[in-house]
Order: C-alpha cells, then structure tokens, then sequence
C-alpha cells in the first residue's frame, strides 16, 4: 500500500502549480486556462494549436505523454489518438471518391457491399455519412474492443441486428455507420480503405504524421529497426481518469473502426487538417458544400454534414469540424470560415469531463474579435 501511495504522490508531485487568470485576455488566458487543466490535474496532458488566417497564434504541449517517464507533450511531435475527427478524414476521402465517379451518395449501400445482411429497409451512403441510416450504436464493451478485425471482418459485431429506425426519419450518431461507410468505400475503389486515405488525403495534405493503427505500428517498428530519429517514437500513452490519479488506459484495437474513430495524429497535422478545410483545398467548393449541409430530417437540422460537425460553439459561432473520444483519447477539431481560425485540442484520457474549460480557453481566444 505504501508503494503505491509513494506512487501516486510521485505522479502528483510532477504536476505544475496553478496559475492566476486576472487581468488575462486574449490567448494568454486561453495558455493559462489550458495550463490549468494539467495543473489541477484534470488531464495528464495535451497538445492546442490555434491557428489565425493560418497564422499560429498558440503552439504548446502541457503536461505529459507519459506519466511514468515524465515525457512532455509536444504539439509537434506527439501522436495521440485522433477519436472522431477519423471522421473528418473520412468525409474528404468520400468526397474525393464521389468526384471521381467511383461512388454515387445517393445509391444503396447493398449495390457496393451486396454480402451484408439484408434488413426491412434499404440505406444509402449519404445515410451512413450523416447518421441516418438506422444503425445501432455501440452496446456493453464494444467502445473498447480488442479484437484485430479487418474492417471487413469488424461488421460482425453488429451486422445481424436490425435497424434501430426506418432510415432517413431519425438520427443517431455512432461508429459503426463509418465501419460500413469504409467498407463501401473499400468495395467500390478496390483498393484497402486505410491506403486510398494515404494517397488521396494525407500525402496531398501532406499530413506526415497521421496513421492508421497498422501504419503506425509498422512505422514503428521500422523507427526501431533503423535506430531513426522517427516522429513516432513520441507516441503518447493512453490514460482513463480515476478518483486519485490518471491510470493506463485498457488496451483496444481500432482497425476495424478506422473511418469513424481508428487515426492517430499530432497537433500539428490536426490543425492542418482544419487549415486545408478552411482553404478548400483537395476538392471542388460544392463538394465540400455537400460535406458541410448539416442533413435535415423530419424538417430540423441534425447539425451534422458529411463526417463533420455543422454546429456552433458556445457561444453561437458557427464552425465545422468535430469532437472526439475514445479509449485513452479526447480531442477537438473546431474550423470557423467566418472568424477563419481552427482550433485543434488532443488530449491523451478518455472523456476526462473538461469541454467546460476547453469552451471558455476557445472563448478566451475570440477575446476582442466579433
């Protein structure tokens, strides 16, 4: 008992000290506000890059990509799980694949994947992209599933269970739209979901460091095998709140659910992700028009596109982008075409309850801007 006190006091005692917010405005009270989340030992680390008509105007690593070893995040260098911004990643893939021809949004999903299970309604890929399709959400364990399942061989976690509503009439937000939406995508292209995002969205954008699970560990282990001063050495670990300290979060595999939360990514190639958004750059206007016309149903906005969030803040600022968490990981990927600023916040815990504190870090941030 006495080691692991002495344990946990050694963790604690590496913690910062807090600091005061009066009389800060403007970035500063967002760096102090976000300094104060490891502080006070809300999160044991995170990386913010905030970015102004492409300008950098926060940059910073707080806390520790690993407890034990005392390694500090760096907004850089650090890889962490990306959760639901995969999905954003997703949304410019199935762009790109609905300008070239090689998927149609408004077909069945059975004219690509004819072996799934037949249910009392037919679904689109428009559906599965936003949401409205009927699938059921997660159930027990399967958020954390450790099973190394091919995305083809993932949909037997779900594929024999009806639909939750008559497609098109109602909306539930879930990962498993994207397991079927990715496989789609992989049945029409011919080519591995993973390796079609590779070519067509992250070498363009060039996003060096942004992996499948697959990837990266191969990328690994060759960092390993060359003794390279590799990126990716700096992964961070993944850790779950408890009521005295951060513990390790339990081991998952998200290969099979790659579309709809699988990537790992650094701050850095998050924020360029939302500046290549906010810029229009890989693919035409009206399709990323498509991507950002929140989907309607029963004659409401569900606030949600193709893959991103089409919402506001706390505030009433509208921006695009998403929110994530998963297992060891809770991130933030805020892109506002009015104000053109992008937020991008990666936090390695599963949900440690802090979108409070992050929202008045980002308010801080549009300090004297209209």
């Amino acid at each position: 008992m006495g080691h692991l006190f002495t344990h946990i006091k050694n963790l604690f005692s590496t913690f910062p000290k807090v600091k005061p917010l009066e009389g800060l405005h403007g970035p500063e009270k967002a760096n102090v506000l976000f300094h104060n989340l490891v502080a006070e030992q809300k999160v044991p680390g995170l990386a913010v890059i905030i970015l102004d008509n492409g300008e950098k105007v926060l940059q910073k690593g707080y806390g520790f990509a690993d407890l034990e070893n005392r390694d500090k995040v760096d907004p850089k260098r650090t890889v962490f799980r990306i959760a639901s911004i995969s999905k954003c990643i997703t949304g410019l893939a199935l762009g790109k694949m609905v300008e070239d021809g090689i998927v149609d949004l408004n077909e069945s999903f059975y004219n690509y994947v004819p072996y799934y299970p037949r249910k009392k309604y037919d679904f689109t890929l428009r559906q599965l992209a936003g949401h409205t399709a009927g699938i059921r959400g997660y159930r027990g364990k399967e958020f954390a599933l450790n099973q190394d399942y091919s995305i083809k061989d993932g949909i037997k976690v779900f594929k024999n269970d009806p639909l939750f509503f008559k497609p098109g009439t109602s909306y539930l937000y879930n990962s498993f739209d994207y397991v079927l939406l990715s496989l789609a995508m992989q049945e029409a292209s011919g080519v591995p979901f993973q390796d079609y995002v590779k070519e067509h969205i992250l070498i363009p954008l060039e996003l060096k460091n942004t992996f499948s699970p697959k990837d990266f560990n191969v990328s690994s282990s060759l960092s390993t095998t060359l003794k390279i001063n590799s990126q990716v050495e700096n992964k961070t670990q993944f850790y779950t709140k408890r009521a005295l300290c951060f513990t390790k979060a339990v081991e998952v595999n998200n290969t099979y659910k790659l579309a709809g939360g699988g990537y790992l990514s650094t701050c850095e190639d998050v924020a360029k992700l939302g500046q290549s958004v906010l810029e229009r750059k890989l693919l035409k206007k009206e399709t990323y028009d498509q991507l950002f016309t929140s989907q309607i149903v029963d004659g409401k906005s569900t606030y949600y596109g193709l893959g991103f969030q089409v919402s506001q803040d706390n505030n009433g600022r509208k921006f695009v982008g998403h929110v994530g968490s998963s297992v060891g990981a809770y991130t933030n990927l805020f892109i506002y075409p009015e104000q053109e600023k992008v937020i991008a916040i990666l936090i390695n815990c599963t949900d440690p309850k802090v979108q409070k504190e992050l929202d008045l870090a980002i308010d801080a941030i549009f300090d004297g801007t209209v």
